[in-house]
């Protein structure tokens, strides 16, 4: 009894407690928390009746619970005097590691309370780019400014990867995914244009047929971009080869591109590029439109961190 007794005084913390009692004996369970916090309120109000109305049960249950954490152990943490109870040696040497437990308990709990009410935590948003995502981040951001939120910016692809990857919690895409892992709604539907120089042949005519585009440069995204996937797919429907191609990386620099005279290129219309020598035309014959779609892992779907996302985002079609 002594030996154990002298472990306990040189455990620095709770975690240590475990180890120490559990050593006693090897096909022991772990001590519940459960009786550790009727351990503490029977030493903290004296009585077993008092403590039992404080933790908000019988009084045979704090009764039991003490029997079986001082038998388990083979140790005696009180006195019994009448209806008191007195702390033996073990019990005070126990005593505050068990209240820094019940401490963290507490504050694990306010903890756990702020993030389901989101006064804190982190969500990560994975974006093919800001036109159709950012203004529900704009109002996430209102709602809630205790979440600290990250947008990153990536093409379709590696978007749903990084989701898949744990990296992000929420992803738009381009990609119509069917993933029975995934939660999918369509946030956007939005038309292709033709996007020239103000002072490129095309541009005088405001609109344009596929063909007429097989003797200009077209630039292109890099491979895993669905723009660039619906723009190949629809000149292969339409059986038009262009003269040129060239592939620019992002938005930002087929934007310079066009505006330096390198070629034309298709792009949704609400991620055209306002610009004064820039002209949209509108396709003939064609039908292109680029669908947007949010997605999230649909075991995490419940959690409010990204449900209340989810709530604020758009819906289409």
């Amino acid at each position: 009894m002594t030996l154990r007794a002298n472990a306990v005084i040189k455990t620095s913390n709770y975690f240590g407690v475990l180890a120490v009692l559990r050593i006693a004996s090897f096909t022991a369970p772990i001590v519940l928390v459960a009786e550790l916090k009727s351990f503490y309120a029977v030493a903290r109000c004296g009585t077993v009746t008092k403590a039992a109305a404080q933790l908000g049960v019988s009084q045979p249950t704090v009764t039991g619970q003490l029997r079986q954490l001082e038998s388990r152990y083979g140790i005696e943490l009180f006195h019994r005097q009448g209806r008191g109870m007195r702390l033996s040696d073990a019990g005070q040497n126990l005593m505050p590691m068990v209240e820094k437990l019940v401490q963290q308990e507490t504050e694990i709990d306010f903890r756990l309370r702020d993030a389901s009410d989101l006064r804190e935590g982190n969500l990560r948003v994975g974006a093919t780019g800001p036109f159709y995502i950012m203004d529900t981040v704009r109002r996430y951001n209102q709602r809630y400014p205790g979440i600290d939120l990250a947008v990153t910016i990536g093409n379709s692809q590696s978007m749903l990867q990084a989701l898949h990857d744990y990296r992000i919690e929420i992803a738009t895409s381009s990609f119509l995914m069917d993933d029975k892992h995934l939660y999918r709604r369509m946030i956007a539907a939005d038309p292709i244009r033709v996007v020239t120089h103000r002072d490129h042949p095309l541009a005088r005519r405001g609109r344009v047929r596929l063909a007429d585009l097989a003797e200009h440069a077209l630039l292109l995204r890099e491979p895993g971009s669905m723009t660039r996937k619906l723009t190949e797919d629809a000149l292969q429907a339409a059986g038009v080869a262009v003269r040129r191609t060239l592939e620019i990386g992002s938005r930002e620099s087929i934007r310079q591109a066009i505006l330096c005279g390198l070629g034309i290129s298709l792009i949704p219309s609400r991620e055209i590029p306002s610009h004064p020598d820039l002209a949209a035309l509108d396709i003939d014959g064609a039908d292109i439109v680029m669908n947007e779609y949010l997605y999230c892992l649909r075991e995490r779907q419940p959690v409010q961190l990204i449900a209340r996302f989810l709530e604020m985002a758009p819906a289409a079609g």
